[in-house]
């Protein structure tokens, strides 16, 4: 570096800064001189656009197109030091002059102009041996441009010559490690970013594109806008670069991509130069509809304010650079004029832009047909933005930067010997002031108030406070366009108060706001869960119904939550409700049916028992055992009773007594049937010769003893199963999920089988007896009736296991009172139906004469003796 700047031919370049013909010179052998210069005691230097290059090979300048504006910041800065100079407060006695050069939109010259400012274009200017000695100027405002701020701060930064830019905004720029020299009176794209996703997120507009200019400007803006994009939930539709050669074919390729997407909200991070030819082809393509969201390079540029471009950038919403207010700035661009400063060749170039005209000799323009340049127009008198200063925003920035260099050198004159910053607490000398000091006290020295207000100052990365205007392009009834503030970003106000936005105030280019397709995918309601789509952005998804039994209670949940065990989910999905109940309840109709049933039951079986207690003398109920034939009908009321124990919400306790209930109760009734066949063989064997012996183990006693311990061993049967598995009370889930159906689970399957089977061990073994006694005599036999009784009770309970086993939760209960009722009422009709009759409508059958019938067999004094057990 230090050969670089030992060598004056390699800075004194062949490339003249001068961007038009006027200006060039020689092409060789000539160093960069300022196009306005002032001198001083303490000299600035700034670097401005004021010309467009449109073709710039290797040393050639053609078309260059002349920017008021740039020239309008340079004017800003001569006008700020001239004001310096009048203060006695700022600067005392000491003189600051200027070197300002014009970049002409090119890195190339832009560094070199630079170089100059740092090294000096003074022939006379060399080096020392050791590579040292003073620079020319004590401080640079600009270079406006990232990428030149970035190229010139890397050199810059080495030899610590302080860099204050007025409008390069790239994020890069506040690495301190990297460019420890660089400031900056604008905010970094970093808080500019954030303020557009600030907009974005106010409005609710997830789903957005972006294009940007192919410098250090745009590309490193798109990277913290996608970041910070990511972070606050929304996402790209899509990205473009737009292309440093204005290439029509990428042109209309970009067009057409953000024509064909569903994304209707368009931020564009560019400089004016190029985005121009964008909006040429949006125009052609005549793409409608856009919000425009601008960032602040070209959301004040007066060059998209026409009637052609309205229809598709009105509405667009920019963040600018904060406006500010100079008194004395339009007073002097007013007095600008080419006598004044008749070496200023960028003053004349001006003069021929304001008015259309040039200092050349009259015969020459009569003939191209243009008009001589007197210099006394007036520039009242002429409709142009040069001279309004209403709308200050980079040119605040450069008066800011100029007045921050001015009071980091007047902090550095003002210093007390023995209290300086340096080393030793030394001072500088203004005799031998060097750059690394001015810039080295500007993070920590540098806070003063503008007369507007606004305070000035730098953080450690050197940037300055961040604060925008947030502005609307707004149409106007003639179909011009006006540029209204309609809110402020300041990132130093607390939280939630950074944003401040009239919504009502914003001009909007379609019928409404919400008509937008700000998203890409609507926000799933809750009953729904996200389901990213594969291979899209992440704002891109489907809307999936929860599954049931889950729900979700929030907008856009990812995950679908199972509801607790006794709860299921709504039909909306969205929260979840208390599981359906089901059991066989008393108030249902299948349950009230089956209680009347049971209760017929248990009526008949009184109203059986009471004939038959009222008319126990008759032979009818004599001839049949009377004492069995009570007990038989307690054992029918008790299986009929039983049944309700089925009905009802299981409990511990019901569930434990219904089957034990049942089982005893049908072995109670199967025992005494058993025992009545087993006693009507015994009577007819004994009425053979030789068979005297065989009732006397059929006495009362006998059969009492008998159906005792049948019974008791059904009682053990149903103790063992409660001790050991006892039945309980189960809520199942897997009938229905969304209901809760309550039933006994038996516990022990081994002791349920067990107690059906012993109950059909009986019943087979009752059926097999009367089979066999079937072909007795009719007027005395009741085997035929124990036979087809005992057949149905047989063919209901076989009929029963695999309807259980198959019946579903309260329907198993159904199945199992069903078949008790009508196991039940098959035995009740069966056994007592015929004696009833006799009894109440045939009652001349109901006599012993009647009874004996056919059976002349039989003595009587031995038929009294049967009568007698029976």
């Amino acid at each position: 570096v230090c050969q670089i700047y030992a060598q004056p031919a390699l800075l004194r370049s062949s490339y003249l800064l001068h961007c038009t013909k006027q200006m060039i010179g020689s092409r060789t052998g000539q160093s960069l001189e300022p196009t306005q210069k002032q001198n001083g005691d303490l000299v600035l230097g700034g670097l401005f656009e004021v010309h467009f290059f449109t073709l710039f090979p290797e040393l050639s300048f053609t078309s260059e197109p002349f920017t008021i504006f740039g020239f309008k910041q340079a004017e800003t800065m001569a006008f700020a030091i001239d004001e310096i100079n009048k203060r006695p407060d700022l600067l005392p006695n000491i003189t600051l002059g200027y070197q300002l050069y014009d970049n002409c939109l090119r890195l190339g010259v832009s560094f070199r102009a630079a170089m100059s400012l740092a090294s000096g274009s003074e022939e006379k200017f060399l080096l020392d041996e050791n590579c040292s000695g003073s620079s020319p100027v004590l401080g640079i405002v600009g270079d406006p441009g990232s990428t030149h701020a970035i190229a010139i701060s890397s050199i810059l930064g080495l030899f610590k010559v302080p860099m204050v830019s007025y409008y390069a905004t790239c994020s890069c720029l506040s690495n301190r490690r990297k460019y420890p020299s660089f400031f900056r009176t604008i905010p970094s794209d970093t808080f500019q970013v954030e303020a557009m996703i600030q907009i974005l997120r106010q409005f609710g507009w997830t789903w957005v594109g972006l294009v940007v200019s192919s410098d250090d400007y745009g590309l490193f803006a798109a990277r913290t806008f996608l970041s910070d994009l990511t972070q606050s939930g929304g996402c790209m539709a899509y990205s473009h670069v737009l292309p440093k050669d204005n290439n029509p074919t990428e042109l209309k390729r970009i067009v057409e991509n953000i024509k064909q997407s569903s994304a209707r909200v368009l931020v564009v991070i560019s400089s004016e130069a190029y985005l121009l030819p964008l909006v040429d082809e949006v125009v052609v393509q005549n793409v409608r509809g856009l919000q425009w969201i601008a960032s602040e390079a070209w959301t004040s540029s007066s060059v998209f304010f026409t009637p052609r471009l309205m229809p598709y950038l009105g509405g667009t919403l920019g963040i600018a650079i904060r406006r500010g207010e100079i008194p004395g700035l339009r007073d002097h661009l007013l007095n600008i004029r080419p006598d004044n400063k008749p070496h200023n060749n960028m003053v004349r170039q001006f003069w021929e832009t304001m008015f259309e005209c040039e200092f050349k000799p009259p015969s020459v323009l009569v003939e191209v047909g243009k008009n001589v340049c007197t210099g006394q127009e007036d520039l009242r008198a002429v409709e142009s933005g040069f001279a309004d200063v209403s709308d200050l925003r980079p040119e605040y920035n450069v008066y800011k930067a100029v007045y921050a260099l001015a009071h980091a050198l007047h902090d550095l004159l003002q210093c007390v010997p023995g209290r300086g910053p340096f080393s030793g607490h030394s001072c500088a000398s203004i005799k031998k002031l060097e750059p690394w000091q001015v810039g080295g006290i500007f993070t920590h020295k540098v806070n003063f108030t503008t007369g507007f207000g606004d305070r000035v100052s730098f953080d450690e990365n050197g940037d300055a406070l961040p604060i925008y205007d947030i502005m609307n392009w707004v149409r106007l009834q003639d179909g011009s366009m006006q540029v209204k503030n309609v809110g402020v970003v300041d990132k130093s106000a607390p939280t939630g108060q950074q944003l401040v936005l009239d919504e009502d105030r914003i001009f909007w280019n379609f019928e409404s706001k919400k008509h937008l397709n700000v998203v890409c995918s609507e926000s799933c309601p809750p009953g729904t869960r996200v389901a990213r789509k594969k291979g899209e952005p992440v704002c891109c998804f489907d809307c999936i119904p929860c599954a049931e039994g889950e729900f979700s209670n929030t907008t856009d949940s990812t995950d679908c939550y199972k509801c607790p065990e006794d709860f299921w989910s709504s039909l909306e999905r969205d929260h979840c409700i208390p599981k359906g109940i089901e059991f066989l309840s008393y108030n249902e109709p299948l349950g009230i049916s089956l209680t009347t049933a049971s209760m017929l039951g248990t009526v008949f079986c009184a109203v059986v028992f009471g004939i038959f207690a009222h008319y126990r003398n008759t032979p009818v109920v004599k001839a049949n055992n009377s004492e069995l034939s009570f007990l038989l009908l307690l054992s029918l009321k008790l299986c009929f009773l039983c049944s309700l124990l089925f009905i009802g919400r299981p409990r511990l306790w019901t569930c434990q007594l219904r089957h034990a209930a049942f089982g005893i109760s049908f072995v109670l009734c199967v025992s005494c049937i058993l025992v009545k066949t087993m006693v009507v063989l015994a009577v007819f064997r004994a009425s053979k010769p030789g068979g005297e012996t065989s009732l006397k183990w059929f006495g009362s006693g006998q059969q009492r003893g008998t159906v005792l311990v049948l019974t008791s061993l059904q009682a053990a049967i149903c103790v063992a199963w409660l001790v050991s598995a006892s039945p309980t009370p189960h809520k199942n889930t897997n009938y229905q999920n969304d209901k809760i159906v309550y039933e006994c689970v038996v516990g022990s399957v081994a002791g349920f089988g067990a107690l059906l089977g012993y109950i059909g061990l009986l019943a087979s073994l009752s059926f097999l007896l009367a089979f066999l006694a079937r072909n007795l005599p009719d007027n005395f036999n009741e085997a035929k009736l124990i036979t087809f009784s005992m057949l149905i009770f047989c063919a209901v309970w076989v009929a029963f296991v695999p309807a259980y086993v198959s019946s579903p939760g309260k329907y198993a209960d159904v199945v199992e009172i069903f078949a008790i009722l009508a196991s039940s009422f098959g035995l009740l009709v069966a056994l007592f139906g015929p004696k009833c009759y006799i009894i109440l409508l045939r009652p001349e059958r109901n006599t012993k004469k009647a009874l004996m019938g056919h059976s002349g067999s039989l003595p009587s004094s031995k038929f009294k003796t049967d009568l007698h057990i029976f």
